[in-house]
């Protein structure tokens, strides 16, 4: 299957719309998903970092990103996406490409899609010079472990292959590093309102 990955426009945004409604299909709240202002305002601010990824002329998958400068401090999802709009959080003199959202028609995963838009993300990173790609990252699967172990130790048993998460193990796979839990970084039950920060350090740049 050869998976295509471009930058979208605001005439994408019934595609796009329709990746989401199938990715977080009901009880997930239809007023959460991409609305057309957050899609122009995406386009608008950083052309560069809206892409989708197309089967045959198909959207399968979306991925949005910014720019940011890095300091390790605490954040939530709200904060680094300026509530999905992104105006206001993006720095385009900042070192890091921060995605904020990934995802990908049910139908089609498992057939490389993510991998490509990953792919087509670390490639942003490399022509920009940035340092770093970073995300924060779901956690679901740690509900299931909250009693018996903290997200630290959860993260640290998923990153060294001893636990499966849906998502984070995916992460490690595209050579993304857990850096930190994040605490009330998005109201997410399967999480327990958790995410990790992963990194991805540009390799080019290693050593200055």
């Amino acid at each position: 299957m050869s998976v295509r990955v471009r930058t979208y426009t605001l005439d994408d945004f019934d595609g796009l719309l329709q990746v989401q409604r199938e990715a977080f299909p009901p009880p997930f709240p239809e007023e959460l998903l991409w609305n057309r202002e957050q899609i122009a305002a995406h386009v608008e601010t950083f052309p560069a970092g809206a892409m989708v990824a197309e089967v045959d002329g198909i959207i399968t998958g979306s991925a949005t990103s910014l720019i940011v400068q890095y300091t390790g401090e605490p954040h939530t999802w709200a904060e680094a996406a300026d509530d999905g709009y992104i105006r206001n959080s993006h720095q385009p003199d900042g070192d890091s490409l921060y995605g904020i959202d990934l995802c990908v028609r049910p139908a089609f995963r498992g057939r490389g899609v993510a991998q490509a838009l990953y792919a087509a993300r670390k490639e942003l990173v490399k022509s920009l010079g940035l340092k770093r790609l970073i995300a924060g990252c779901r956690i679901p699967g740690f509900h299931q472990y909250a009693g018996q172990m903290d997200a630290a130790e959860y993260v640290q048993k998923v990153a060294h292959g001893q636990i499966k998460d849906p998502v984070l193990t995916f992460m490690v796979k595209q050579g993304l590093k857990p850096q930190q839990v994040l605490d009330d970084y998005l109201e997410d039950e399967e999480s327990l309102n958790k995410a990790v920060l992963v990194e991805w350090l540009n390799p080019g740049l290693k050593g200055r």
